[in-house]
């Protein structure tokens, strides 16, 4: 597995450097938005997202934002500002939003816990479970878990998986490099999930997808 590892190490130190940088840091800071104000937001944040923030299911896939880590959601909705992410919706929800307000929302999904939505094929979860806790290592992928965590709930800049919408993750997998670091010249954490998601195949992003769904 040594040949897996290896770009992923390198991915994860790119990663570290870009997101623990003292302007970075700074560039989130901002007087506090009042409780009233944060909860105003995170009412209508759910008006997508779900009463619990546990995703939902319309015209298309609406992520579970329950439980997510804080520094990713803000790394997100600062993408979405940046244009590095697209997603005419959620520029135009993210770009007025001070750095004050994007730290609030962030800490204000993190505690929320309500159960999968579901709706996963039961079939494919076997399937998936084993390319989550062991990778394809005939395509050098690595372990899902590397960076995830055994109980797909991430950690920091690594984003929770677990519960997540079963199409929704199979959509982001499948569109990555067209939806994901469109500003090749303001490099962000892209690139760590760019070679491992072209490198599965259709059937096996069905698979890890719905094995994602199961999990609480």
């Amino acid at each position: 597995m040594t040949g897996v590892r290896l770009p992923l190490l390198r991915s994860m130190a790119l990663f570290a450097m870009l997101f623990s940088t003292p302007g970075f840091a700074e560039e989130r800071k901002s007087d506090a938005p009042s409780k009233a104000e944060v909860e105003a937001k995170l009412t209508y944040c759910k008006t997508c997202h779900g009463l619990s923030g546990q995703g939902f299911r319309g015209a298309s896939p609406m992520p579970r934002l329950a439980g997510q880590q804080p520094e990713y959601v803000q790394n997100q909705l600062q993408a979405f500002i940046e244009r590095q992410r697209t997603s005419p919706v959620m520029f135009n929800v993210a770009h007025v939003l001070k750095p004050g307000m994007l730290e609030a929302l962030a800490e204000g999904f993190k505690d929320l816990s309500p159960k999968p939505l579901g709706g996963e094929p039961k079939e494919l979860i076997g399937a998936g479970k084993k390319i989550y806790e062991e990778g394809v290592p005939d395509a050098k992928i690595a372990p899902c878990a590397t960076c995830h965590g055994p109980e797909a709930k991430g950690a920091g800049g690594f984003p929770r998986l677990a519960g997540q919408l079963h199409d929704y993750t199979s959509r982001k997998l499948t569109n990555w490099d067209k939806e994901r670091g469109q500003d090749r010249a303001k490099p962000d954490a892209s690139p760590i999930m760019e070679p491992i998601a072209h490198g599965l195949t259709a059937q096996q992003i069905a698979e890890v997808s719905a094995y994602l769904g199961s999990l609480e």
